[in-house]
């Protein structure tokens, strides 16, 4: 195997994904509207005042992130699966992991990518003060990368299974809470004028080692979910 001929792969799977996207805007817009539902209703639901909306902005923007990702993640390997093109992927010469990677980017840059994008005008919306949108963004940026390799696990491993959406937000979303978590606290830390660049570093420690991990382990997923 040469190093032209794996880039080669990398970048048709990448490239294949994103025109199959395209064709299918539906899977795409689908999760990106659950998000701005999620997060219009909050106000609706809870209270307009912007006192209260300031204090749980981030919390909402990151809860609506997680869901809109477990809802677009079911996709991630189902066509593949159904029309026998993840069997071909399983026999191909190259890394297997080099390509999931390769699915992965190209899952974050058409439903992660559009959530990150707009989430600022969502935070003026709830309110947020102006001094937590640089952590917000950032937070977002190392964060929802993570959640989606993480839930390419679970995905890859519940790829057989019929009815899978319950099971699939079981595996994933416990695994995505500490990405949460320290994505809320990064906000609310620059709000109260202390420095986010602890919880950031946590988050660029946790994407350095899903980019590492995580592919390797999608591809070990895959085969013991196809050939047992």
């Amino acid at each position: 195997m040469s190093r032209v001929s794996a880039a080669a792969a990398f970048c048709a799977t990448l490239k294949r994904d994103l025109l199959i996207s395209i064709k299918r805007r539906n899977e795409v817009l689908n999760p990106f509207m659950f998000f701005l539902i999620v997060v219009s209703l909050f106000p609706l639901g809870i209270s307009p005042e912007g006192a209260m909306l300031r204090q749980i902005a981030a919390g909402v923007i990151w809860i609506a992130v997680l869901l809109a990702s477990m809802l677009s993640m079911d996709s991630l390997y189902r066509s593949d699966y159904e029309d026998g093109s993840l069997e071909q992927l399983l026999l191909s010469s190259q890394p297997l992991y080099l390509l999931v990677f390769a699915k992965n980017i190209a899952h974050w840059l058409v439903s992660g990518l559009p959530v990150i994008v707009v989430s600022p005008l969502l935070a003026y919306m709830l309110s947020l003060p102006a001094a937590g949108y640089p952590a917000l963004v950032l937070s977002l940026l190392l964060g929802v990368p993570v959640v989606g390799m993480v839930g390419s696990i679970a995905v890859a491993l519940t790829v057989g299974l019929g009815s899978r959406g319950l099971i699939l937000a079981v595996i994933a979303v416990p695994m995505s809470v500490p990405v949460l978590i320290f994505g809320t606290l990064a906000v609310q830390n620059s709000l109260a004028g202390a420095s986010p660049v602890g919880y950031l570093a946590l988050l660029g420690a946790m994407l350095a080692a899903a980019a590492s991990l995580a592919p390797v382990a999608t591809a070990a997923a895959l085969r013991i979910a196809l050939h047992g």
